[in-house]
């Protein structure tokens, strides 16, 4: 089952019109350009926005068509802002207690669940005043929780925070994305937020979605805005397989192959996300063996695109099934003889963990 919603919204600056069919599963971000509509979708979902049209189905219950409009307060979701709007004359306990008394489903086992989730128990008597902008945003996600919601949105959870405090709390994001079941709308316009958590990629421009579907399938089009980027690429989940003490790296293996990265803390068999940069990956006709590059994979040429600048080519590359971005010259592609459906080695000078 998935959400379905076909929704538009028309203000005298702005058109909201989207058609969308979302996973109700694992994290998908609404993520674009500020005013390219992340919020006012996810207002138009909540049911925040009285003027909006369209259909909105969540599973199996229709919160919105032409004869029916669900209140916010009768849609099971939980609303995460980006200011944390905690009760300022209750402590957390009485925060997270308001929340729970709001759901028909809460009890004191999902209670507990959700505090030892968020590690917020030893704030429970804190007044909210005396927490941190990390930890308020923890207390935030956990009230959100305790209203038993069908589906989590939240709003730049981060955007207030600053880069520590967004660094303690990313862990436990990622917690809600691997032990939670329901669906999460996350809104960003930090692309390394995205790339670490979402499974399903929305991208908005003007009011419209111009491209949505799996996070790597959306990174690596070439007719979206995403490639166009300096430090477009792809984000690939691996598989922690092997660690070399000796020269501090680790081993990671994916659908297409295997590749080395610096020696992190992180046990064998876990699994983690990498980032390659279009830029860091050149091509050669034959496998190299005199060069300082670790990682060589065998690829095959799906396609080229032009980039802004005209001396440049962007190289869609498969690898057993997976997808990488090539940055390479024009020069380069002529000298080689580069053409589509032809084996290459792609070279990757650089792989990066995400988180």
């Amino acid at each position: 089952m998935t959400i379905s919603a076909c929704l538009q919204l028309t203000r005298p600056e702005f058109v909201l019109n989207v058609d969308l069919n979302l996973p109700s599963s694992g994290v998908t971000a609404l993520y674009g350009a500020s005013g390219s509509g992340k919020t006012t979708l996810l207002r138009c979902i909540a049911g925040l926005e009285r003027e909006c049209r369209g259909t909105l189905q969540v599973k199996d219950e229709t919160w919105q068509d032409e004869g029916r409009f669900l209140p916010t307060h009768q849609r099971r979701i939980g609303y995460v802002f980006q200011e944390a709007n905690l009760f300022p004359h209750l402590d957390v306990a009485g925060n997270l207690d308001f929340a729970a008394r709001r759901s028909q489903t809460a009890d004191s086992r999902n209670r507990a669940g959700v505090i030892e989730l968020l590690a917020i128990g030893h704030l429970l008597t804190r007044g909210v005043e005396k927490l941190s902008g990390g930890e308020r945003q923890r207390v935030a996600i956990a009230r959100a929780l305790l209203s038993s919601p069908q589906l989590l949105m939240m709003d730049e959870p981060l955007a207030s925070l600053d880069a520590a405090r967004k660094s303690d709390i990313m862990p436990f994001l990622e917690r809600l994305h691997t032990e939670l079941d329901i669906p999460i709308l996350y809104v960003s316009h930090a692309f390394d937020e995205v790339a670490r958590l979402a499974d399903h990629l929305v991208l908005l421009d003007q009011g419209k979605a111009i491209g949505a579907g799996p996070l790597d399938e959306v990174c690596t089009r070439l007719d979206l805005p995403l490639a166009q980027r300096d430090d477009a690429g792809v984000v690939i989940d691996a598989v922690v397989s092997a660690h070399d003490r000796e020269y501090h790296l680790m081993r990671l293996d994916f659908a297409g192959g295997s590749l080395h990265a610096g020696l992190k803390d992180l046990p064998l068999g876990s699994r983690t996300r990498v980032s390659i940069q279009a830029r860091d990956v050149s091509l050669a006709l034959s496998c190299p063996t005199d060069s300082s590059i670790n990682n060589r994979l065998c690829a095959t040429i799906v396609d080229f695109t032009e980039t802004h600048h005209p001396s440049q080519l962007l190289t869609r590359l498969d690898v057993a099934g997976t997808i990488l971005l090539a940055r390479i010259t024009r020069r380069s592609r002529d000298q080689l003889g580069l053409n589509v459906g032809q084996q290459v080695w792609a070279q990757i000078k650089s792989v990066a963990l995400v988180g």
